[in-house]
C-alpha cells in the first residue's frame, strides 16, 4: 500500500468551512462528517490522529467530498465519509463510511484503520506469493 485518500462528507471552500466548524459545535450529535469529528477539534486536527496518521509509512491525501468527485466522478453514489487506497491508479475502498461511523472514539477509528491495512497487505502478499 503506498497510499491513503481520506474523504470528508463535506465539501471545501470558505462558507462550507465555516458551516461546518459552527455545526460541529451547535449540533455535534446531527454532524454529517464523522470522519472530521472524531480526528479534529474545534481548532485543527487532534495531535493523537496527528501522531497515528504519521506513523503510517504511506503517503496520505485529505480530500473533501467536491475534491473527491472531481477526480474521481465514478464515486458519486459511494456514502461518505470513506477511506481509500490506489491500486493501479484508481480508488479502493478500506473502510466505508458505515464502518467509520461506527467507531465512537478516535482509539476504534484507529484500530479499525490498522486493522484493515494489515488484512489488505496480507492480502496482496498472498497474491504475489501465489
Amino acid at each position: 500500500m503506498k497510499k491513503l485518500i481520506f474523504i470528508y462528507n463535506a465539501d471545501s471552500g470558505l462558507f462550507d468551512t465555516l458551516t461546518d466548524y459552527a455545526h460541529k459545535i451547535i449540533s455535534p450529535d446531527t454532524y454529517a462528517c464523522n470522519l472530521c469529528k472524531l480526528t479534529y477539534g474545534n481548532f485543527g486536527m487532534k495531535s493523537e490522529w496527528k501522531d497515528f496518521i504519521d506513523s503510517l509509512s504511506v503517503d496520505k491525501v485529505f480530500l473533501h467530498r467536491d475534491e473527491f468527485l472531481k477526480n474521481y466522478p465514478q464515486f458519486a453514489n459511494i456514502s461518505l465519509p470513506a477511506i481509500f487506497t490506489l491500486k493501479d491508479g484508481l480508488p479502493v475502498l478500506l473502510l466505508s463510511a458505515d464502518t467509520i461511523n461506527m467507531a465512537k472514539n478516535l482509539k476504534e477509528l484507529q484500530e479499525l484503520l490498522s486493522e484493515k491495512i494489515i488484512k489488505y497487505e496480507k492480502n496482496l502478499q498472498k497474491k504475489f506469493i501465489a
